[in-house]
């Protein structure tokens, strides 16, 4: 197909045409590879994924392929998805992998594992976002650091910090540590301080629970729905600090969102946020070891009133021009690798 085109390489990306509910990355992805001369990008159906002409597929989250919304649509797209990983094999499109999780959701019946496991055997490529992420040996690997969302958010007009807002905005699970977050900010003795903890919680319990929790505090404001994405870079600009309480923190689109706002974070003390905070510079990443205390918070905002950052975080490295021609580079490989395949497979 690249020959018959003119040089053009077709990649079949893993996520449908733009929604509201879209993944910014995503979107910023695709516009940067759009950008390429020699590229085409192609949003997932399951007409396109069948009938569709394409030279590589690259997937960021797999486990949605066999996902449904009850249990029967479940079951067909498991069998949609094996008979798609099976035209991919016969016609030998290799399949590029963002690898934004350490871990496999859980809660994944032994179908939806063993797909995985074939998407896993079929890939040809995998893409990290930062040089931590663990990558099975002699696999193909591709280093693409998380791109920053200053373009993204400046058609937007925000408001000026309030004094003393802290925040947490984002997708609430469980993993990330919305519960710790209250309990820490209800010792805080300080009452100017206020808390506004924004996003759509992903279970009845979860929100309860958070819920019951932020009733012990005036202080504290809830916005339990999803956010827009002016909504969210809202309660992110209005805040003198974000708090990502994550009881781990691996790959985090809200830390990049929160510098991209010009916002200090709060975030786990780990080899990876160590270096990105030698990365964007001084005054912008602070560090909490263990479970967060309210000891962490006012350390943390104590740092920021005392000494500012002296200028924007430096986020250089992560343009959105240099993820693109490296997301090329990533599929030109995979595609290596399966002319490979195919001449030993001839042989």
């Amino acid at each position: 197909m690249i020959d018959s085109l003119g040089g053009i390489m077709i990649v079949l990306q893993g996520f449908p045409p733009n929604r509201a509910t879209t993944n910014p990355y995503l979107i910023m992805l695709a516009e940067s590879l759009r950008a390429l001369p020699q590229v085409e990008v192609l949003n997932f159906t399951w007409k396109t994924a069948f009938t569709g002409k394409f030279d590589v597929y690259h997937t960021h989250w797999p486990e949605n392929l066999g996902t449904g919304s009850n249990k029967i649509k479940s079951v067909a797209r498991q069998l949609l998805t094996l008979a798609f990983l099976l035209r991919l094999r016969i016609t030998r499109v290799p399949i590029v992998r963002t690898v934004h999780n350490l871990e496999r959701p859980t809660g994944l019946s032994w179908t939806q594992r063993r797909l995985l496991d074939l998407i896993d055997a079929q890939t040809s490529v995998r893409v990290r976002l930062n040089a931590h992420t663990p990558i099975p040996p002699h696999a193909a690997v591709q280093l693409i650091p998380h791109g920053h969302y200053i373009q993204w958010f400046s058609k937007y007009s925000l408001p000026e910090t309030i004094p003393g807002r802290l925040a947490f905005a984002g997708l609430v699970r469980r993993y990330k540590g919305i519960e710790t977050l209250l309990s820490a900010f209800v010792d805080l003795a300080d009452s100017q301080l206020t808390l506004s903890i924004s996003g759509r919680p992903t279970s009845r319990d979860l929100e309860e629970e958070i819920r019951y929790a932020a009733g012990r505090d005036a202080r504290v404001r809830l916005f339990l729905e999803f956010q827009s994405e002016e909504d969210f870079a809202l309660r992110i600009a209005e805040s003198e600090l974000v708090i990502l309480p994550y009881h781990l923190m691996h790959n985090s689109g809200g830390t990049f969102a929160a510098l991209s706002l010009n916002r200090p974070v709060l975030i786990p003390d780990n080899q990876i946020n160590r270096e990105l905070s030698e990365e964007v510079g001084l005054g912008w990443i602070h560090l909490f070891q263990g479970e967060l205390t309210d000891t962490h918070i006012s350390t943390a905002l104590s740092a920021i009133r005392n000494n500012p950052p002296a200028s924007p975080p430096d986020l250089s490295a992560r343009s959105w021009d240099a993820a693109g021609e490296r997301h090329q580079t990533a599929y030109l490989h995979g595609l290596g690798n399966k002319s490979k395949r195919a001449r030993k497979t001839s042989a």
